[in-house]
């Protein structure tokens, strides 16, 4: 999508420092527009859709010859259609895109291309074209000054104005060759991994769409950071045709999780009457029970909510996801004891996974049960242990330690989920309480002591941002 920025010229009189300055603030500007951060995005994880994503994704790595272990990829809670990657071997998929897609196949092309992007270095190298394009605004302000200097006012104005528009058409080229560049490596995977290209010719084509509906010239690319979608729809067509994957069906298994887990996110991001409106009642498949168990939870309905999830479990009681729903929704109407059951099995069928031992956790001290308590926090610990960048995890970790009379490590737990939701502050509060009430040099006091220099150093640092 094209950016726009407008640039007002001061009135004459003005210093010329000052006249310059807004010609550089204004190319770095539009720099900024382009590079969206990460932190500005809420991060949605769940069990089921992080095991499809890695399995949606793992025959992609295992031709591009990236380290399987190091490869992520993350789920936002945006109902843009995007994804990108942000450095790290770690892709951003929107909400929105997969609410878009009609298969997995679509959005594996698009893990492809993401992949392109991290294989090409291109993050590293985002670098190099800010570089470039700073160096001929940098000149152009350096000549146009010259200009108003002498006198001539209204020639210098234009060296400015169209050096910064030389600036940005050399950001935006060197942006659109990374794009080529990212879908060709994206075709070579697919290729190899036997996955057909069809899904990611569908997509782009979705995408053509909306920029005909946006009123996007489509004559050529110049101004964007991408290609246009119907320039990359011709050029990946013949690649992809020719190659022996084309009129390859997709994995089925992989097809049918991905209706589930899209009707679950549209369940629990959307509205609950725009759920209701995509899913009716008349629709009786898996996904659409899926979705409106979720909608009826959301709208303060458990005994509809657990009415869908009941069917679901009726077909297949070792649905260890319908098992997790069930028990999130028993739990959060005020019945931790009945949930127990479900998220006890739910955790055992996928062998711990953390985000579900959390919530069984949780359900544990939620009974204020004593005789939970040491189950509750074996379940924490390991699940922490296989994945520390939980903070529900490590606050429940937190709670139950209270519960059992061990201040010094509720307060480490503390500091830990206060680490991962920015809260410097009270990590480092937390940090210190920690430190003074557990023995020096053990695992635990270091760790404390990790956390207190970390978050005083990101303390001081966001204190000389603002």
């Amino acid at each position: 999508m094209r950016n726009k920025l407008a640039v007002s010229f001061p009135r004459s009189g003005q210093p010329v420092f000052g006249r310059l300055t807004r010609f550089m603030v204004a190319f770095l500007t539009m720099v900024s527009i382009i590079v969206q951060p990460v932190a500005a995005q809420s991060i949605l994880r769940d069990a089921e859709t992080e095991a499809l994503f890695t399995d949606m994704v793992s025959p992609l790595v295992a031709v591009s010859e990236l380290d399987a272990n190091e490869v992520e990829v993350v789920l936002l809670n945006d109902d843009q259609i995007n994804a990108f990657v942000a450095g790290g071997q770690r892709i951003y998929i929107y909400s929105g895109l997969i609410e878009t897609a009609d298969s997995a196949n679509e959005v594996q092309g698009v893990m492809a291309h993401e992949l392109g992007h991290i294989t090409g270095g291109h993050i590293i190298r985002f670098n190099e074209g800010v570089k470039t394009a700073t160096g001929i605004t940098i000149l152009s302000l350096v000549l146009g000054a010259a200009a108003i200097a002498a006198g001539a006012g209204d020639a210098g104005m234009g060296i400015l104005a169209a050096g910064q528009q030389a600036a940005m058409g050399k950001f935006l080229a060197f942006s659109r060759v990374q794009e080529r560049s990212a879908d060709s490596a994206g075709a070579r995977y697919l290729s190899k991994a036997g996955i057909s290209g069809k899904g990611s010719i569908d997509f782009f084509k979705k995408l053509q769409n909306y920029e005909f509906r946006l009123g996007i010239p489509q004559e050529d690319s110049y101004g964007r950071t991408h290609p246009l979608s119907g320039e990359r729809v011709t050029l990946l067509r013949d690649v992809y045709q020719k190659d022996p994957a084309w009129d390859k069906p997709s994995d089925p298994e992989i097809e049918t999780r991905f209706k589930r887990v899209k009707a679950k996110l549209l369940g629990f991001t959307a509205d609950p009457a725009v759920t209701l409106r995509e899913y009716p009642e008349s629709d009786q498949s898996v996904p659409a029970r899926y979705a409106r168990a979720y909608a009826w939870h959301k709208s303060a309905y458990p005994e509809r909510a657990l009415y869908e999830v009941n069917n679901l479990l009726s077909s297949a009681p070792d649905d260890p996801y319908f098992l997790e729903l069930q028990g999130q929704i028993l739990l959060e109407s005020g019945k931790p004891d009945e949930a127990l059951k479900s998220l006890r099995k739910s955790v055992q069928l996928t062998n711990n996974q953390p985000l579900i031992a959390s919530l069984f956790g949780h359900a544990l001290i939620a009974t204020e049960d004593t005789q939970y308590f040491d189950e509750a926090t074996q379940v924490l610990k390991a699940a922490v242990n296989k994945d520390n960048r939980n903070p529900f995890a490590w606050y429940q970790l937190g709670v139950v330690y209270s519960r059992q009379g061990d201040m010094p490590r509720a307060q480490l737990a503390t500091a830990e989920s206060s680490m991962l939701q920015g809260n410097y502050a009270a990590a480092i509060r937390s940090s210190q309480i920690a430190m003074a009430g557990i023995s020096e040099n053990t695992p635990d006091w270091i760790r404390a002591q990790d956390i207190s220099f970390i978050a005083k150093a990101e303390y001081e640092r966001n204190n000389k941002r603002r």
